[in-house]
């Protein structure tokens, strides 16, 4: 009897392993398409800058070197702040200004300003041109969106939500903080969805075209969305593994319970 669960045992293994789909070595490459790399350094020619929007969370500070004590009204005050706390009760909030859906923000002394669709650069350039000189002398302005984040799903080691210290990341960026392509990701269709000025943008990355820092989507904005799909191998091998491995699992089952059968008869 114990031999013949064995059997068993090997015919279901050997079955497994004939319905398992193998992804080929072309479909794991990245930059294989295209025109080689030149070996000379290439010129980019504008690097996209941040612009601000609708929900983005802004940290502005003011600061005077010589009268640090002028600069205070100006500054923003914790118990009338904007929180916002995307990481959980364990992680400490955000405080900062909300952008509100009409691109306006409500700042100290100076009251409610137009920041929508401006750059930080702009904003900083903004408040400084408001500042009176006499009360406050050779301020410094400092503006940083603070609650930048992307999403990144599907065929990826550690799919999730992502802050971004910085205002510039790519999508291979993206695809680094989430542990990089699992071995079944479509390289060559990935998709991100943007939302932008009351309008949904879709567009695809192929990483295996070498033309993809040409894209508009290689350098993502705040809030993108990344959905990696999986290769058709891997819906198909799931799918036959199961419609394959059905009838051979009824018919162990029924062999099994016929032995049990036969063994309680026999005691």
């Amino acid at each position: 009897m114990q031999k013949l669960n064995l059997n068993y045992f090997h015919i279901a293994f050997l079955l497994l392993l004939s319905t398992t789909s193998c992804v080929t070595h072309s479909e794991l490459l990245n930059f294989s398409q295209g025109e080689p790399f030149p070996d000379q350094p290439e010129t980019i020619s504008e690097l996209p800058q941040l612009k601000i929007q609708p929900d983005d969370l802004i940290s502005i500070k003011v600061h005077a070197l010589e009268e640090p004590a002028a600069a205070i009204p100006y500054n923003i005050d914790p118990l009338n702040a904007n929180v916002n706390n995307l990481g959980g009760s364990n992680v400490r909030p955000l405080i900062g200004y909300l952008v509100d859906r009409d691109g306006f923000i409500t700042f100290p002394v100076l009251g409610r300003l137009y920041i929508g669709g401006m750059t930080t650069t702009g904003v900083e350039n903004l408040i400084i041109g408001l500042l009176k000189p006499d009360e406050l002398k050779d301020p410094m302005v400092s503006v940083r969106l603070i609650n930048f984040r992307i999403t990144v799903l599907g065929e990826v080691s550690n799919p999730g939500t992502f802050s971004v210290a910085t205002e510039r990341i790519t999508i291979l960026d993206a695809l680094g903080l989430a542990g990089d392509l699992q071995p079944y990701a479509n390289r060559t269709n990935i998709l991100i969805t943007r939302e932008q000025n009351g309008e949904r943008f879709f567009g695809r990355i192929n990483l295996q075209d070498r033309n993809i820092f040409e894209s508009d989507f290689f350098y993502l904005k705040q809030n993108d969305f990344v959905y990696v799909e999986p290769l058709p191998e891997r819906t198909a091998s799931l799918r036959d593994q199961t419609q394959r491995l059905l009838p051979y699992i009824s018919a162990g089952i029924t062999v099994i319970t016929f032995i049990l059968t036969l063994t309680n008869l026999r005691n």
